[in-house]
């Protein structure tokens, strides 16, 4: 999508053309996260976030492990311990 110009208006407000938050799936009230990134704004959905966190957790982990299983394990293993 091409740059758009848009104002930031009192109290620091920035409003995302329609078109943009269509794109990013955004509706009225969302929550989403903004950080600067090498001196630019980005703006992302929390769901494209968790997104993207699954990704970069899958190239780490074997195919067939489930990490969550592997959790309860230690937390039992744990447990037992005590």
């Amino acid at each position: 999508m091409e740059a758009q110009r848009v104002k930031i208006v009192d109290g620091g407000k920035l409003v995302i053309p329609a078109s943009m938050r269509r794109e990013l799936g955004l509706n009225t009230g969302d929550t989403v996260l903004v950080d600067v990134d090498n001196g630019e704004l980005r703006v992302r959905s929390v769901s494209r976030a968790v997104e993207r966190a699954r990704a970069i957790v899958r190239k780490h982990v074997p195919k067939g492990v489930s990490l969550v299983d592997e959790l309860i394990a230690d937390r039992r293993l744990e447990a037992e311990r005590e």
